[in-house]
């Protein structure tokens, strides 16, 4: 149950104030808006706070990707593998409710946006399916190579959650443009089911943010399994 309700806030956490960032400070003017910069940092702060919150509990995946990734290199059962994906998909969905409610108050109105994915016309650079799929792919499996490494045995345990926040940050600098920056299928799953009503393409392309992010999270986690990636300490 701690594994749980940790991984219910660090994911609720993760989708407010990364999302919030993006569609709130984002959307501002003058000195109230941010650029890539501020909401890539806003993501991977919040992973570097719930690394040393929760980390001590549940290990702060805060991503189905990176439980997966986990599992298949040896490092968690099955059981808890399906309880972090329930306790995530339902943080993200909190965390994308409460900023619903939050923007819902904006005097001059709100689009519905909820820091959604996507790719295609009309989203961020307009890049087309493939570059998604292999962004997305391709970034959760360096994602989880940080993660796995810097978690195994040997490893400088106390600069983990730097790393890998720090990680984050640089996935969305590149990829802010591309899709918005997945990695975590939970973290698309939220807003775009909380935001459906106004942004049904959002919700229509989810797919695409739940399979490319768990095949590179799969992908990291056999390597690591295998010993290829694994400090000898840890094979």
């Amino acid at each position: 149950m701690k594994k749980a309700i940790a991984e219910f806030i660090g994911t609720f956490t993760l989708v407010l104030f990364g999302c919030g960032a993006a569609v709130i400070a984002g959307m501002g003017t003058g000195s109230t808006s941010i650029d890539v910069l501020g909401i890539a940092f806003a993501f991977g702060l919040s992973i570097v706070a719930m690394a040393y919150g929760i980390g001590m509990i549940s290990g702060c995946h805060i991503n189905p990707a990176v439980s997966l990734g986990v599992f298949l290199a040896g490092r968690m059962p099955a059981g808890d593998l399906v309880t972090y994906w329930i306790s995530q998909v339902l943080g993200a969905l909190a965390g994308a409710a409460v900023l619903a409610i939050i923007l819902g108050g904006k005097a001059s109105g709100w689009d519905g946006g909820l820091g959604q994915n996507g790719w295609g016309a009309g989203n961020f650079g307009e890049y087309n399916l493939v570059s998604a799929l292999v962004f997305e792919a391709v970034a959760t499996f360096l994602f989880l190579v940080c993660i796995l490494g810097v978690t195994q045995k040997g490893a400088p345990a106390h600069l983990a959650g730097l790393a890998i926040g720090l990680t984050l940050v640089v996935i969305h600098i590149v990829g802010i443009n591309v899709t918005g920056v997945s990695v975590n299928p939970a973290r698309s799953l939220g807003p775009a089911i909380v935001g459906a009503g106004s942004n049904p393409g959002a919700l229509a392309q989810v797919w695409l943010f739940i399979l490319a992010p768990l095949i590179g999270g799969a992908a990291a986690g056999v390597l690591f399994k295998s010993g290829v990636l694994s400090a000898e300490s840890d094979s």
